[in-house]
């Protein structure tokens, strides 16, 4: 892993919790850019993690030259009528997130050889998807790198679950687009937290040609023990990220992470939260597209050194029966509550392999059970029930 070469700040990934950590609040009126260069300095890293990966340039999303060997497969969109119409939005999500999800593919490599699964599919009427997926890999038990590019006529039950949300909408939906990219890493290693990240870009017309355009997204951790530097560590890269475009994004956006994230039957979060926001369009087009892209590539870099961090550590039977019962609950919340999942399996166009790629490739369901008080289960039980505010709190 040559993540950290080349950078005299960056020290081992064991001590990254003690990198400064600093913000940098501008008016979002203002919506800078600043780069991933940026961020990985802020985080220590300094350049060497840019040439390290060596992916993070997102060169093709404006370069009419742009070589579809950086992806994972061939691009969903024929690339030709990509190229005609380059500066629109819908091409300009595609190509990012394609780009994205070879970054996260490349990264997981570092660690695990076992051979990604590539798997292009098509839909109807031009809508198709890349499924990257690790199945029973040495460091990975299972991770889905997905990109899905998808467009046609919502059904009436999406359609109307969509409009309660959005009182804007009043028109009947007559068609929609959505590309989006969503990943979700179970490690083999119960001391590896789960990780999870999705990104969309929506786009509806109603029968009057009307067009309404929003984006969504969101990142957060599941640890099955806790590791408080890794968590603040997490949390203080998704909030640079967000404070490179306006102050207000983190605070609230981890709100509705926290909300968002619950599981009502039992009464505590999946994990410990990060960010999520829906319908965002405040930045306008090219300055939500550039915070989404911001967001998207600063997470690879963080959730490698986790990754890194822990890649070694001793587990026994009971650490991985824990991980299997936590894994129980990641399932309920996404079967039960994720909005995603809920648009897939009532969206005609949608592919069951990719929507259900989320889930873990085994999870557990102990009648009763309930940590012993004082262990390191019942530690983690605790943030669950009642979410911290992982930037500032020092305990």
């Amino acid at each position: 892993m040559t993540l950290f070469i080349g950078t005299k700040r960056a020290r081992t990934v064991i001590d990254y919790c003690r990198f400064r950590f600093s913000t940098s609040c501008q008016d979002c009126r203002q919506t800078p850019r600043k780069s991933i260069r940026d961020i990985a300095a802020w985080l220590g890293f300094g350049g060497g993690v840019l040439t390290a990966f060596g992916t993070f340039t997102t060169k093709a999303e404006t370069n009419e030259d742009l070589n579809e060997s950086q992806f994972m497969a061939k691009t969903v969109t024929d690339l030709s009528k990509l190229k005609q119409n380059k500066d629109a939005m819908r091409t300009r999500m595609e190509l990012m997130i394609l780009k994205v999800q070879a970054d996260f593919c490349k990264s997981l490599q570092e660690f695990d050889d076992k051979e990604i699964i590539v798997d292009k599919w098509a839909g109807k009427r031009g809508s198709g998807g890349v499924s990257c997926i690790i199945q029973n890999g040495t460091v990975f038990e299972k991770a889905a790198i997905l990109t899905s590019v998808v467009h046609g006529h919502l059904s009436d039950n999406a359609a109307e679950r969509l409009k309660k949300r959005r009182s804007d909408i009043r028109g009947t939906i007559i068609q929609y687009f959505a590309a989006g990219l969503s990943v979700v890493i179970h490690p083999r290693n119960p001391m590896i937290p789960t990780f999870h990240c999705n990104f969309r870009y929506f786009e509806i017309i109603d029968e009057h040609d009307k067009r309404y355009w929003w984006f969504g997204g969101g990142v957060d951790l599941t640890p099955y023990y806790l590791d408080v530097d890794d968590v603040k560590y997490f949390h203080k890269t998704l909030k640079y990220a967000c404070d490179t475009y306006n102050p207000k994004f983190y605070p609230e956006f981890k709100q509705q992470c926290d909300r968002y994230f619950y599981i009502e039957h039992r009464h505590e979060r999946r994990g410990v939260g990060g960010i999520f926001f829906d319908d965002l369009d405040c930045l306008g087009p090219q300055g939500t597209f550039e915070f989404v892209k911001t967001c998207a590539q600063s997470i690879i870099p963080c959730y490698s050194a986790v990754v890194k961090k822990h890649l070694t550590d001793a587990y026994g039977n009971a650490e991985r029966q824990w991980q299997l019962l936590r894994r129980g609950r990641y399932a309920e919340f996404n079967l039960i509550y994720d909005r995603g999942t809920k648009f897939g399996l009532n969206t005609p166009e949608s592919r069951v392999e990719s929507v259900l790629a989320s889930l873990p490739l085994e999870a557990r369901w102990d009648y009763k059970h309930s940590p012993l008080p004082g262990s390191k289960e019942a530690e983690l039980i605790k943030v669950l029930v009642k979410p911290k505010d992982w930037v500032t709190d020092e305990d």
